[in-house]
């Protein structure tokens, strides 16, 4: 490619950077306007085959978002400048691209919770029309660059081709940046009035945690409580205008606003809750104190009919999630949360309320920004992960996990202290031990448990001589059911196995 299909090129890439940027731009100002990265991700993510979402998770984890924002952004790209080489020839390919941007985001955008057609229709023609816009000022200089007219030198006509698109790109970013700020700068929670909960929520007792370095702590703060969600921008959802909807196989059709829910008993429990795609020693999991109101009183106001096999939780931004309601009445005591250690429940974990049912990995339980619960049958509904390919029934698996030391420090020679976590939500944890290579499993020291819904820290000191020396780990729950060393992936129910670490002790 010559410097003249460069040129096009470049003027491609800024047409589709514009585009872009303005989009976001127009979304961060407009409530109405979705996200045009946000919503065509997700229709990626839902369109998508099911490995594709697995691998996602397995190798991004927390940062899946981001990434997959930045990779639409640079199929977009990539996109734009090949529009720009074809534009070369017919200026036509350059409307066709970018008319077929805006219905592609107009398609995508129409299914989320709070875009407006109209409004998202505007802003994506808007959008679309400045970045075509640039496209053909760009390519009109670049045949100047290679064709000189009106007197202009080649140099003068190149100068002005790299003013045009650095200002060009420029724009495009201060408007993408402007755009990403005001999506992701969400309104504070409200704080709660006359809502007694318990405000020391870490200030748990002692004996309930071990005093180790880099050990996780056993109520994990909210900025650092893992997430992971179908949504690629946290749903800004103001709670006057809220309400939870329950309905289906009921005797009567319920209806709660944020202040109802408020002024009902609010209850707290510490429960730990884990994600399936969580690989074994993955970070996807973790315990806090969750208050809220218990599902079984807001069931039993509205009545559930006996033929009732499915429990339906929805979210504002569409996912699903189900699981048998004869479970809200088992002893787990299922939460509609509304608060997370001691606070208003924060935005990115479901703001206003959420689902919390311990002892089932979140796919099929723990549905953030809730706003409808339908009462259905087993065979009538199928929740959004089970058509890709996971199971329907997912009790948390027993799991444990060595958190220090690190495989990235070097060790010396002779007693270290290993430590880490273990669960097994609603059975609890017997005990844990820890073997180095092929040696006898050891038992390790367990800190007492908040509930049986919550993790345990344990910790032991072993002798470990010069080398590189394997340590794993093993727990059993209080049924007596010891973790399997047959490893398996997520997959379609949790992923088991045990974890271990090579250490470099030297």
């Amino acid at each position: 490619m010559g410097n003249k299909g460069i040129r096009f090129g470049i003027a491609g890439l800024v047409g589709a950077g514009i585009a872009l940027g303005i989009g976001e731009l127009l979304a961060g100002v407009f409530d109405a306007v979705p996200s045009p990265l946000a919503s065509v991700g997700g229709w990626v993510v839902d369109s998508a085959p099911p490995f594709v979402k697995d691998t996602a998770i397995s190798v991004l984890g927390t940062a899946d978002k981001p990434a997959l924002a930045i990779g639409t952004s640079i199929i977009a790209l990539i996109i734009g400048w090949f529009a720009g080489i074809r534009a070369a020839k017919n200026r036509w390919v350059g409307l066709a691209v970018f008319g077929g941007f805006g219905l592609v985001g107009v398609i995508a955008g129409r299914g989320e919770p709070l875009a407006e057609l109209i409004p998202l229709i505007a802003a994506l023609v808007v959008a679309a029309s400045a970045g075509w816009g640039a496209l053909e000022l760009l390519t009109q200089t670049a045949r100047t660059v290679a064709e000189p007219t009106d007197g202009l030198s080649d140099d003068s006509s190149r100068r002005k081709f790299i003013r045009l698109a650095a200002g060009g790109s420029a724009a495009a970013v201060v408007a993408g940046v402007a755009g990403r700020q005001l999506l992701t700068r969400l309104p504070e929670v409200p704080e709660f009035e006359d809502v007694p909960l318990n405000a020391t929520a870490a200030g748990v007792l002692a004996e309930n945690m071990f005093d180790v370095t880099g050990l996780s702590p056993i109520v994990v703060p909210n900025e650092d409580f893992y997430r992971i969600d179908t949504a690629l921008v946290v749903p800004s959802i103001d709670e006057t205008d809220w309400s939870l909807r329950v309905h289906g196989l009921v005797d009567g059709e319920l209806e709660l606003s944020y202040d109802d829910l408020l002024g009902m008993e609010i209850v707290e429990d510490y429960v730990t809750i884990a994600c399936v795609s969580n690989e074994v020693g993955g970070g996807l999991v973790g315990n806090a104190l969750w208050g809220g109101v218990r599902l079984s009183e807001v069931l039993d106001m509205a009545g559930v009919k006996s033929e009732a096999s499915q429990l339906v939780g929805r979210s504002i931004d569409g996912f699903t999630v189900g699981f048998p309601p004869e479970l809200v009445y088992d002893g787990r005591e299922p939460l509609i949360a509304v608060a997370m250690n001691g606070e208003p429940l924060p935005r990115a974990h479901g703001f206003p309320a959420r689902l919390i049912v311990p002892g089932l990995y979140g796919f099929v339980s723990a549905t953030k920004w809730l706003t409808e619960i339908e009462l259905t049958t087993w065979d009538d509904f199928d929740a959004y992960w089970i058509p890709r390919g996971w199971a329907k029934e997912a009790p948390i698996k027993t799991q444990s996990r060595i958190d220090v030391p690190s495989a990235r420090h070097t060790l010396a020679p002779g007693d270290n202290t290993v430590a880490g976590v273990a669960w097994a939500p609603l059975k609890g944890i017997d005990r844990v031990e820890v073997q180095v290579d092929d040696g006898p499993w050891q038992e390790a020291e367990v800190s007492v448990p908040l509930s049986d819904r919550s993790w345990v820290q344990w910790r032991i000191v072993l002798p470990l001589d010069i080398g590189r020396p394997v340590v794993r780990v093993r727990a059993t729950d209080g049924t007596g059911q010891t973790q399997t060393s047959e490893g398996a992936p997520p997959r379609p129910d949790g992923a088991t196995g045990h974890h271990e670490v090579r250490l470099s002790v030297a």
